[in-house]
């Protein structure tokens, strides 16, 4: 799937106006990536981060209160990731195991 990463600030409820025509070469990749996210089909997309990836932070921030890293350095922070998002599905497992 292709990224939609918004270049600027959106603001719930803001009007937005569906472009048409082509896509112009000159555009820079921030206005591409503006235009793309004012179709339809691009704010189709974005509107999924509602119910597939903020849930997982807000979990991730609320329940496990991890707010921030506490090691330093690319290799130490992603092993420190890599744990935090290891207990969190460990905690969806328990929690479907217990349903049954």
């Amino acid at each position: 799937m292709a990224p939609y990463i918004p270049p600027d600030k959106t603001w719930y409820g803001e009007k937005v106006v569906s472009p048409h025509g082509p896509i112009s070469p000159k555009m820079s990749v921030a206005d591409r990536m503006r235009r793309k996210l004012r179709t339809k089909a691009g704010r189709a997309v974005y509107k999924l981060r509602e119910t597939i990836v903020e849930p997982v932070f807000g979990q991730i921030k609320e329940a496990m209160e991890f707010r921030q890293f506490l090691l330093r350095g690319i290799e130490k922070v992603q092993a420190e990731w890599e744990l935090v998002c290891l207990c969190h599905n460990l905690r969806k497992l328990f929690a479907c195991q217990g349903a049954r």
